[in-house]
This record gives structure tokens, C-alpha cells and sequence, in this order.
């Protein structure tokens, strides 16, 4: 009886730490108010411009964002503190010289990565936290702008 109770709970424990784990259900509550988000193409690569109205600090923490195939962390921006941008590498050789001290200024593209989602190029997923649980949220109709 004993090993009968064992194996359930050992089940029972399994199931609700594998659950947990994968579970990246996309939020359909915004975590904060956000106005147009729009990216820019620049020497060093890709910027998301993630333009936030209303947000409570104390309980959301945006974090980093997929976008085309690439996951970035984001930083808020330190003039505007309503702006928070994620930089994807996108440009890598940049110098083309003979001399190899030129040559290792180039920067590493940003590999892609596997993302949990299927995206559109007018989309991406941020991923925040909000009292100490990751979360993640769809983020829709990304303009670029010169």
C-alpha cells in the first residue's frame, strides 16, 4: 500500500513540475499601455522602440522580446524613462580591410533563436514578470520608421 501511495504522489509531483515548466501561454491582458511600437534599421543592427504610457513598477518588469527570430533583452532608455528598447545584431561585417586589427572590429551577428511562438514580421512577444512569474504577451501591428 505503501509503494501504491508512493508512485501516485511521485506522478502527482512529476506532472506539477513539468506543468509549470512549459507552460508559455500568451497573456491577453496587456501589462502595461502602450502606444505605437515601431523599430528603426541603424548601423548597429535592428532597435525596438517599445513606447510605454502606463505601467505599475512595482509589479511588472519587462524583460527582454522576441522579434524576427531573435530574442534581446531590453533596457529602458535613460533620456525618456517611458521608452525601453531591445537592440537585435543584425549587421556583422561591417569593415572589410586587409589588415586583420580592422577586421576584428566587425561585430558578431545575432543568432536567431528558437522561439516559443509563431510571429508575423509586424509582431512580437515580450516577455515580463509580474509578481515574480514570467509572462508573455503578444505584441502587434510594429511599424518601421526612419
Amino acid at each position: 500500500m505503501k509503494k501504491l501511495l508512493f508512485l501516485f504522489s511521485s506522478i502527482f509531483v512529476l506532472t506539477l513540475i513539468t506543468g509549470c515548466g512549459s507552460n508559455k501561454e500568451l497573456q491577453e491582458r496587456a501589462p502595461a499601455q502602450f502606444q505605437d511600437i515601431y523599430y528603426t534599421q541603424g548601423e548597429n543592427g535592428l532597435d525596438l522602440h517599445i513606447p510605454v504610457a502606463v505601467i505599475q513598477d512595482n509589479r511588472v518588469n519587462l524583460k527582454s522580446v522576441y522579434f524576427r527570430g531573435m530574442k534581446s533583452p531590453l533596457v529602458q532608455d535613460s533620456e525618456q524613462t517611458n521608452l525601453f528598447i531591445a537592440n537585435f545584431g543584425t549587421n556583422g561585417m561591417d569593415i572589410m580591410s586587409s589588415d586583420p586589427a580592422e577586421e576584428n572590429k566587425n561585430r558578431v551577428p545575432q543568432k536567431t533563436e528558437e522561439m516559443p511562438f509563431e510571429l508575423e514580421d509586424d509582431e512580437a512577444i515580450l516577455v515580463f514578470s509580474q509578481n515574480d512569474k514570467t509572462k508573455y504577451y503578444k505584441l502587434t501591428g510594429i511599424q518601421e520608421q526612419n
